[in-house]
């Protein structure tokens, strides 16, 4: 080997250092960049070449070349946030995300999503966040992964009230109400208590539904402990609908106060007429009732109807639930976020902006919700970089040294090359 061999391995040092380098510079650089991993340049030595002497044959190196440059995939630490639509990943874990039109899987740990004009879930880029999409009762929808939206105009659709439950105490000292006396929805001397409740119809339009409660009297052939019950409401004109002029049911108690029978009822379909155009449904109605010595009181009401709402807010729960919330109280589950796992995640390759793809080596992702094996999601939070600056500096320090002596390396050689020359002369 000449002398000039010397020369190219100090310049092959030169060239490596300075991409471990730029290795260097680009982790410092991205010291504050969410869900970014560092790297690091990993030296190996180039063919050696063969050399006769006395000895027999031997091998004289001829310089470095970088072999890889390999990834850092340690868990960041996480940072809390303001803005609930932002994410971290505790695990091995990659956010799934698309561009618009783009078949191709992209993987990233930074998890700093928003809501588009379009009503897509994406990163500050537009790449549409993936994942798994809710039925409207409620359950995971099958098939692939796809991109996640929220409907942001137009109503949420309105629910007819089908259940509806009554917890009151009937005050067990009431005046008995003769038989004779005829039922007044009107007259309050024909009852002893009446509770109102709101109640929807198919179009969401809210209807006032009153239960008044009158204790039989036994003197005139009612049973002891015993309450007829009736109900009215109102349609769309005004006109009074209900079980006005003959009880719809009745409820018995034993002498403790405990209710025996009649705690449950439905109120037809065909009763429910609301003259406005809704489709009637049948209320299933439940007397969750005491007869105490106290006054008579509702302690609690409940139905299930609303009406229909405007979207107010969306949220990411923890886990990865996309819940869109409406100004009628109700929360929807609109998707859940899906992770991607490679066994090895070496192998990706870096498709900037903090995204990653998959290739041959980093072999095809395990796709699945957020869990133990794959990770879990936290809310409000952002993972942070890896970078260690401490450790970067010390590694500048190293590949300083090295860039120092590789440069030493070609001036010497330049100076002994000029001496050959000299000798010339």
């Amino acid at each position: 080997m000449s002398i000039t061999g010397a020369l190219f391995s100090g310049v092959s040092g030169l060239s490596a250092d300075s991409q471990s380098m730029t290795v260097i510079g680009n982790n410092l650089a991205n010291g504050s960049t969410p869900g970014f991993k560092s790297a690091s340049t990993i030296f190996s030595n180039m063919l050696s070449s063969s050399i006769y002497g006395s000895g027999g044959i031997s091998q004289v190196g001829r310089g470095v070349q970088i072999d890889t440059v390999q990834n850092d995939f340690s868990q960041g630490s996480f940072q809390t946030t303001d803005n609930g639509l932002d994410c971290a990943i505790e695990g091995s874990g990659f956010f799934m995300l698309k561009n618009p039109g783009d078949a191709t899987d992209y993987y990233s740990r930074a998890g700093s999503f928003s809501f588009n004009a379009a009503g897509y879930l994406v990163n500050p880029e537009g790449m549409q966040v993936q994942g798994q999409l809710y039925n409207a009762d409620g359950t995971l929808a099958p098939g692939n992964p796809t991109a996640i939206q929220v409907q942001q105009t137009g109503l949420s659709p309105a629910k007819a009230t089908t259940t509806m439950s009554l917890d009151t105490n009937l005050d067990s000292t009431s005046t008995e109400i003769p038989a004779a006396t005829a039922f007044s929805t009107t007259d309050d001397t024909t009852f002893n208590y009446s509770t109102s409740t709101q109640v929807y119809d198919s179009q969401g339009d809210p209807h006032l539904l009153t239960v008044y409660f009158r204790k039989e009297d036994e003197a005139s052939g009612g049973a002891a402990n015993t309450w007829d019950w009736y109900w009215s409401s109102t349609d769309a004109a005004g006109n009074t609908i209900g079980s006005t002029t003959t009880p719809a049911g009745s409820i018995a108690f034993n002498s403790n106060g405990s209710l025996t029978s009649g705690g449950s009822a439905t109120l037809s379909a065909a009763s429910l007429a609301w003259g406005n155009g809704a489709t009637s449904s049948p209320i299933a109605l439940t007397f969750d009732t005491t007869q105490y010595d106290s006054s008579s009181t509702v302690i609690s009401q409940t139905q299930d109807g609303y009406a229909a709402g405007n979207l107010t807010g969306i949220s990411i729960a923890t886990g990865g639930v996309v819940t869109a919330a409406y100004d009628n109280g109700v929360k929807t589950k609109i998707a859940n976020l899906v992770l991607g796992s490679f066994t090895n995640p070496d192998g990706l390759e870096s498709a900037g902006n903090s995204l990653y793809e998959a290739t041959a080596a980093s072999g095809s992702p395990l796709v699945g919700l957020p869990g133990t094996q794959l990770g879990t999601v936290s809310t409000d939070s952002l993972e942070q970089s890896n970078v260690d600056t401490g450790t970067q500096f010390v590694q500048m320090i190293a590949v300083q040294s090295d860039f120092d002596a590789n440069s030493k390396i070609i001036t010497t050689v330049d100076q002994m090359l000029q001496d050959v020359i000299n000798m010339k002369q």
